[in-house]
């Protein structure tokens, strides 16, 4: 049994291990980038990473190893022109040496003046010590990969974190680079890969040993738990990867209801033109907005209206506007409360009422606009007649602000519903990639459970968990990473 388990441990070798064994095998170069943002600042930060780094300190700072800064201190030098023709700033420099620093090899980072001139001066420098060369993009992050110090979700996590623009975007990019999610992926792998051993060892030692069949029940019995809990884990209905993207919020109307004025109202500038002539939206206008820290996309879109008097281009519009309606995960049908026609707004079958075969009500928040025209008896009818819609509806108008905050905070409510999950345990799955492979998982457990239950044959057991492991393993990038790593790094910025 300990035979077994020790065989199956070696064939799952931790990932950090793993990379660095590989790493090993070639030292690579030194790189070097710019850090921060380009452009004129207070201060810029260019990052050297490998083994030539204090090398190249010495290069620029004129001086000798033994005159280098104490690690992880700041310490002040006039840097020079790499052929000693000129000075070039003075900067504060600071050596991370390895494996203490993000990429784990040997780091300097030296804080210059943020001018061009500056920057660009320091950085051809660089290119002219011997054994530097510029980094590519994500390049420091990915030698933080390959020497371990970083999972691929806590990669990923970085990853979004610098894309963040919203508050609730920022927690969740944090909660993955800190290791919250790769934590619990390992910890699913360790119980499959306990119970794989001691499947295995029934497998090889059963009869010699007096392993009994008890061992495999037991194992079973953790699969299915497993099982379970992942399948709850994945039912969150998408909050994860929606968060990320944003909550697609479609605006949808009769023409001049007044769409695109409320679209300004709610990104607090003049993203759509805005006309009394009807019809001034014929395509789908998109934009984002933080709302109460949840990222959203507003679409606006054509007015919808039906009859021979609409003319093709029209007509694509309003099929456009439909479209974006259905697949939306909050719209926001926009009601022009001065229309003598009051209140048309229905749900299911077709016709020229709003939202007439778009489905679902629970999706929809019916928006009375121009409420600053309604005298009093005209705005008690109005809102009789929409208490009998299935979905919340408000009094607003873009003239005056009125309604405005009561209509934040119901977008507010239900951004946050819709990327907040209730079932999961843990953090929620913010990526496909993650997604697919803990559904390839399920399918392997599934397998797994019913080859035993129809077959008996543990054989084919053990294979279907061995497949399920891989999978998890896949998501931390403990295993088979080498097609995701090339697209995933490209996604970071030169310097990080």
């Amino acid at each position: 049994t300990q035979f077994t388990m020790r065989r199956v441990a070696v064939s799952l070798l931790r990932p950090a291990a793993h990379r660095r064994l590989i790493a090993s095998s070639s030292a690579p170069a030194t790189v070097f980038a710019l850090s921060t943002a380009p452009g004129r600042a207070g201060v810029a930060v260019v990052r050297v990473s490998g083994p030539d780094a204090d090398n190249a300190l010495c290069a620029l700072g004129r001086i000798s190893k033994g005159a280098l800064p104490p690690a992880r201190m700041m310490a002040l030098h006039k840097l020079y022109a790499a052929d000693g023709s000129e000075p070039l700033d003075n900067a504060l420099a600071v050596r991370f040496p390895g494996p203490r620093s993000f990429t784990g090899e040997d780091v300097v980072e030296l804080h210059v003046h943020g001018g061009t001139a500056v920057v660009r001066g320091v950085l051809d420098s660089l290119s002219q010590v011997p054994g530097l060369r510029p980094a590519a993009a994500g390049e420091f992050t990915r030698r933080a990969f390959s020497n371990g110090k970083l999972d691929l979700t806590q990669v990923e996590g970085l990853a979004d974190l610098i894309n963040a623009e919203t508050a609730a975007q920022r927690r969740q990019a944090l909660e993955h680079m800190d290791g919250v999610a790769s934590s619990m992926y390992v910890r699913w792998r360790e119980r499959l890969v306990r119970s794989m051993a001691s499947i295995e060892a029934f497998i090889d030692f059963g009869d010699d040993e007096g392993i009994a069949s008890e061992e495999v029940a037991s194992a079973l019995s953790e699969v299915a738990s497993l099982h379970r809990t992942i399948s709850e884990h994945i039912d969150d209905n998408g909050c994860g990867e929606r968060l990320r993207t944003g909550v697609s919020i479609a605006i949808i109307g009769r023409p001049n209801a007044g769409k695109s004025s409320l679209l300004n109202v709610l990104c607090r500038r003049p993203v759509a033109i805005v006309s009394p002539q009807a019809g001034t939206t014929r395509d789908v206008l998109e934009t984002a907005a933080d709302v109460g820290g949840y990222p959203v996309i507003f679409r606006d879109t054509a007015g919808l209206r039906h009859g021979p008097d609409v003319g093709e281009i029209e007509q694509e519009g309003v099929r456009r506007a439909e479209r974006v309606a259905a697949t939306a995960d909050l719209r926001l049908c926009v009601q022009d409360s001065a229309d003598e026609s009051g209140v048309c707004v229905r749900f299911g079958g077709r016709g020229d009422c709003l939202c007439a075969g778009l489905g679902d009500a629970k999706r929809t928040l019916v928006v009375m606009n121009k409420s600053d025209l309604l005298d009093s008896g005209r705005r008690d009818l109005l809102a009789a007649q929409a208490t009998e819609l299935p979905t919340p509806s408000l009094f607003i108008s873009c003239a005056t602000g009125e309604g405005m905050r009561e209509l934040q905070a119901a977008l507010k409510t239900r951004a946050a519903a819709l990327c907040t999950s209730s079932a999961a345990e843990g953090p929620i799955v913010a990526h496909a990639r993650h997604r697919a492979h803990l559904k390839d998982c399920l399918q392997s457990l599934s397998d797994a459970m019913l080859a035993h239950e129809q077959r008996g044959d543990v054989v084919v057991v053990a294979e279907h968990l061995r497949v399920a492991a891989e999978h998890l393993g896949r998501i931390t990038g403990a295993v088979g990473v080498e097609d995701v790593l090339d697209v995933l790094f490209r996604e970071f910025c030169i310097g990080k």
